[in-house]
């Protein structure tokens, strides 16, 4: 009972921006959880202070980054819920 538009929302994008991930979190584990959600090109976890805790997650697929999108916000981590949101490039800056 799935349809996707051939036109998603202009903000979906194949790259995630995760955060408030646990400090200790492994590229490993990552792939256990947002590889459910389909093929993965690339996971970069932050390691320096200002980016703990924040990781960018790479999909194949728009669509398997909307599904994981859709499914991972709020999802709990050692106690703490994930912020998944779109990357956009010319928002970063923003606080």
């Amino acid at each position: 009972t799935l349809y996707f538009q051939v036109r998603l929302p202009p903000e979906v994008n194949r790259i995630l921006y995760v955060r408030n991930l646990p400090y200790k979190i492994s590229g490993e584990e990552m792939y256990d959880i947002f590889g459910k959600y389909g093929a993965i090109r690339q996971i970069r976890v932050g390691n320096t202070p200002e980016t703990r805790g924040t990781a960018f997650v790479v999909y194949e697929d728009i669509f398997d980054a909307k599904n994981a999108c859709d499914h991972l916000s709020g999802f709990n981590v050692c106690n703490r819920y994930l912020v998944v949101l779109y990357y956009q490039p010319t928002k970063v800056s923003e606080k």
